[in-house]
């Protein structure tokens, strides 16, 4: 008789728990698809959604960093965000690139870091890059950085979804 009890509440223990967010099987990642890099490209959510900020390269060209001329050229980039919010905005991958679209270095680019002498949302920042004497170009990579959320693995009751892309690794095509 004790076990037919226990067996019949059984059921209703798994839902409390799995309801509770104790249950890894309601627990689930994904990254979301990386979007077509471009020079000026419409920024988007994890799920693909627009969110009406355009991210752009204004120009780039190669040379010694300021700070640290002793280091040769670097790509010096700069850049602007129409439609972001000021003070929290998206951020996006910047890579320099070289004639076959592959990686040589990406850095995260944050709309609301960007503060330059050509008004509000537009700035500069700088790629260090292994050879820079192969850089053809300066593109974005239209996914959103800047929200990347819990993942299941750090925080089973309120991670999971949909997470942004990582950033490419050198030599990976975009």
């Amino acid at each position: 008789m004790f076990p037919a009890r226990v067996l019949a509440g059984a059921p209703l223990a798994l839902v409390t728990l799995a309801l509770s967010g104790c249950s890894s099987l309601l627990c689930t990642d994904s990254t979301a698809e990386r979007g077509e890099a471009g020079v000026r490209v419409q920024v988007e959510n994890s799920h693909g959604q627009p969110l009406g900020v355009t991210a752009e390269v204004v120009d780039w060209r190669l040379e010694p960093h300021p700070q640290v001329p002793s280091e040769g050229d670097r790509v010096h980039f700069r850049y602007r965000f129409v439609g972001a919010d000021e003070r929290s905005g998206p951020a996006v991958d910047a890579c320099a690139v070289d004639k076959e679209r592959k990686a040589l270095g990406c850095q995260t680019i944050y709309s609301s870091q960007a503060f330059g002498p050509d008004g509000p949302l537009t700035g500069d920042d700088w790629l260090a890059v292994e050879h820079p004497e192969q850089v053809a170009g300066v593109l974005f990579i239209p996914n959103d950085q800047s929200y990347d959320g819990r993942t299941c693995e750090a925080d089973i009751k309120d991670g999971g979804g949909t997470h942004p892309p990582e950033t490419p690794d050198r030599g990976e095509q975009l």
